[in-house]
């Protein structure tokens, strides 16, 4: 490696299963990373953001397919395992790898660290959106994995919502800059794949996760050679969220997308 590619990698995350995945392909290509592990938002923080935003119908709604998801992942866990053995991927936690746990990405304690690790690149995966002042303050490449396609599928669910629309060709996921907005930075890399019949909302951000660890690994080696080039991607551009239980519910008995 050149002396620039030998910088750290830091990972910020709130913790989970996918980002685990992420965590351990980019330790196996790299030399140093690291990883800012901060607190989960609370429930009752989504309820009332969302609720400002959406409306408290739509926001419970989301809050209890969330809740529904969460319980009904133990169902799904041998197809969690097919897509583990499929992409040669490992979700067990590496004793190897420093975790600093944090309260918040957007906070003076998380900043602190990032300076005084001094990253090549701040790679975001699962966590929460930085402030304008946080990224402003943060002194190299900022990158995003999302599993969604970009600019169409930006926000939340991108996998299901692709599906919903019949839009299957645009199921993957998408390493991005990030900037002020929602997945608004500049594309770097996509990755599409398939769903198979026993995927559901449970697996779907798996299936994008453990299928996409190259683009992960080829956007950090970018950032770290000074070599990030944004590409030009056209379509429409539109934020998704978790669909309320009555239309994940129907969309699953109607047509067999869950």
């Amino acid at each position: 490696m050149t002396q620039s590619n030998k910088r750290p990698v830091l990972v910020v995350t709130a913790g989970g299963r996918n980002p685990q995945i992420l965590i351990n392909a980019l330790q196996h290509r790299f030399e140093t990373v690291s990883v800012l592990l901060e607190k989960p938002e609370s429930k009752t923080v989504f309820f009332k953001r969302r609720a400002r935003k959406l409306g408290r119908a739509m926001a419970a709604g989301q809050l209890a397919t969330m809740v529904v998801s969460k319980f009904g992942k133990r169902f799904t866990e041998k197809r969690a395992q097919e897509i583990i053995r499929q992409y040669n991927v490992s979700d067990t936690i590496n004793p190897t790898v420093p975790v600093i746990d944090i309260l918040s990405v957007n906070s003076t304690e998380a900043i602190n660290h990032i300076r005084r690790l001094d990253p090549g690149v701040v790679f975001l995966v699962s966590c929460r959106m930085l402030s304008s002042g946080i990224l402003a303050a943060i002194p190299c490449p900022v990158i995003n994995f999302h599993a969604g396609i970009n600019p169409q599928y930006r926000g939340l669910m991108g996998g299901y919502w692709s599906r919903i629309a019949g839009d299957e060709r645009n199921f993957g996921s998408t390493v991005h800059l990030v900037d002020k907005g929602v997945d608004t930075g500049g594309i770097l890399y996509q990755s599409r794949m398939a769903p198979s019949k026993e995927d559901t909302l449970h697996t779907y951000p798996l299936l994008q996760t453990a299928a996409a660890t190259d683009i992960a690994i080829r956007a950090v080696e970018d950032a770290l050679a000074g070599n990030l080039r944004p590409l030009t991607v056209g379509g429409p551009s539109r934020q998704w969220y978790h669909p309320p239980v009555w239309t994940w519910l129907w969309n699953g008995f109607t047509r067999g997308i869950w």
